[in-house]
């Protein structure tokens, strides 16, 4: 285990307690910055969690994990980079083009699109039980109605707007509370120097373990994949979902009844990265997004270009939800070429091979087991509520973007939710 250091800045009145915080990301270094004495466990060799910054190239930092500040204007995110110096850049929504499966840029009108959408998730608020955003759409008359082209552009729709921005295939994601997630108001913003700028300011001062595995937690009590126990008063577990429902942490006493079922019940989202990088720029250079209507929907769809905002060749292919998980039974050799075969159809068959890449298999990633959480058919704010807060107790607390009922899947709901849970559990005697 590795001491990044001590003291830091802390709140609190209870200085005999010994807290532990398990998890080194957003939410853990969030929480831990609020509490008075305390040890963080993190199991990576790194810090930051679903936050890293891959500097394999060293002139351009890539995030293979979050990438952006989601809406500047009251973001907590965005106090932080000003507070530690962190240059930001936004990427513009409208600096975007779609092309069709040939390549040919389109302009098509997606307000029918939309309201086909809209209506069918409204028709949903009557009834008795939630379905899935594709049990909703497949049931309407404007669906069933619809010829080729317009279900094209529904699906591009549902996966670049949903799908991407959940991690959920339409198949699971709920139709009452999928989209639930409060937003920021502002612009979207870029770290070019890495996103862990954010995490290594927070952690400055902070007690952190690295490759401290957490694999059992009882009451007074944390047991280390190595063989250490630690004992703490106090613990938060800032965990991701997939590994509580992996079963890999055993809990020495049953959790409350809610919180076990809000586990089982939310699901874990995947979004999956390929950064590209090429010699030069092959593709408009006065973009930030492209999107294809490719043959297979999903794949390979969503692109963002870092030539306008950083001046850089550079491509990022996204896969989310059910193409994501395909994609990772891949090899980096065959992912490589997926991406380039359409890139090939997006710009012509002479466009060139990356010289190099980078890529994400987030569900696989034993500290993850995928991305971020969303809200699956049944499950609403309240679930995340239950699951957010204190057990055994108050003996053991739950924080991360997990238990965030407003800001679920996203680094600044883990942030807040790390700081409201600190304070939560100091106040509690």
């Amino acid at each position: 285990m590795v001491a990044l250091g001590s003291g830091g800045r802390r709140i609190g009145a209870q200085p005999q307690q010994r807290i532990v915080v398990i998890g080194a990301g957003l939410a853990g270094l969030s929480a831990a910055r609020v509490l008075h004495d305390v040890t963080v466990l993190e199991a990576r060799a790194r810090i930051g969690g679903r936050i890293h910054t891959s500097r394999l190239w060293p002139d351009l930092p890539m995030d293979l994990g979050a990438s952006w500040i989601h809406g500047q204007r009251g973001n907590p995110l965005t106090a932080l980079a000003h507070e530690a110096g962190v240059q930001v850049v936004p990427t513009r929504y409208d600096a975007a083009i779609l092309l069709g499966p040939d390549g040919t840029e389109i302009d098509p009108d997606l307000r029918l699109a939309e309201q086909i959408l809209a209506r069918a998730l409204a028709a949903t608020e009557r009834q008795a039980r939630d379905v899935s955003v594709l049990q909703a759409l497949e049931a309407s008359a404007d669906w069933q109605s619809a010829g080729a082209d317009m279900r094209r552009l529904v699906t591009y729709l549902i996966n670049s707007r949903l799908e991407q921005e959940y991690g959920s295939p339409a198949r699971l994601l709920s139709a009452w509370h999928g989209q639930d997630a409060k937003v920021f108001d502002g612009s979207d913003v870029l770290f070019p120097g890495g996103f862990d700028q954010i995490t290594t300011h927070l952690a400055r001062g902070l007690d952190i373990r690295l490759s401290a595995e957490v694999i059992g937690l009882a009451p007074g009590e944390v047991r280390l994949a190595d063989g250490n126990r630690i004992t703490a008063d106090r613990v938060i577990c800032t965990l991701p979902l997939g590994v509580l429902q992996s079963g890999r942490v055993q809990f020495g006493e049953p959790l409350a009844r809610g919180r076990q079922a809000a586990i089982s019940g939310l699901r874990m989202g995947l979004l999956n990265k390929c950064w590209l990088r090429f010699d030069r720029v092959y593709w408009p250079d006065d973009v930030d997004w492209i999107g294809w209507l490719g043959p297979r929907a999903g794949h390979w769809g969503e692109w963002v270009s870092l030539a306008r905002t950083l001046d850089a060749p550079i491509l990022l292919g996204f896969n989310a939800a059910d193409p994501a998980t395909e994609i990772e039974e891949l090899n980096d050799r065959d992912t490589i070429a997926a991406a380039h075969e359409a890139l090939r159809a997006m710009f012509g068959t002479r466009f060139p091979a990356p010289i190099a890449a980078q890529i994400t298999r987030w569900g696989q990633d034993r500290h993850a087991l995928g991305s971020y959480s969303f809200n699956a058919v049944g499950t609403d704010p309240a679930t995340r509520r239950a699951l957010a807060g204190a057990d055994w107790d108050g003996q053991v607390w739950f924080a991360g973007e997990v238990a965030s009922a407003d800001y679920f899947g996203t680094a600044h709901g883990a942030l807040l939710s790390g700081r409201e849970v600190a304070r939560r559990m100091m106040g509690h005697k």
